[in-house]
């Protein structure tokens, strides 16, 4: 079973009560919140992107393995699976209490944002993404 430690990155998440639902655990449209606070760590802040470029999603696969109850948090872990010519692989799996709530597979793609078209990443975006790997981790 894949562990929060098998992750190159981890973030946190504060569960609020208003991410409850009517059944009394965290809203499935929450998910993709967590899923985003850990994409954050890899595509924000470390140059990136190319300039005049930006990241968007193209595909996101989420699968629930349990629920999450209010209170506490969520730890958020993500690692690099694949590069491509313009985009790269995530994979992702969501923690409450070290236990597996979700996982996700997420393809990003380096966009140009005066082209809308796809742009190819930089030797340097591919440097930093490969140091991002996990052996341990596979889908």
């Amino acid at each position: 079973m894949t562990s929060i430690a098998d992750f190159p990155l981890k973030a946190r998440d504060k569960l609020r009560y208003a991410d409850t639902d009517r059944q009394g655990h965290v809203n499935n449209a929450v998910f993709a919140t967590f899923l985003e606070t850990g994409r954050v760590e890899v595509i924000v802040g470390d140059g990136l992107a190319d300039t005049g470029s930006a990241f968007v999603i193209a595909r996101l696969e989420l699968d629930f393995l349990a629920e999450v109850n209010w209170p506490g948090e969520v730890e958020i872990g993500t690692a690099v699976l694949d590069i491509g010519r313009s985009s790269f692989k995530l994979s992702q799996t969501v923690f409450q209490d070290l236990v597996p709530v979700a996982k996700a597979v997420t393809v990003i793609v380096q966009m140009n944002e005066d082209t809308r078209k796809s742009h190819p990443l930089t030797d340097n975006a591919r440097a930093k993404l490969e140091k991002l790997r996990s052996p341990a981790i596979i889908t």
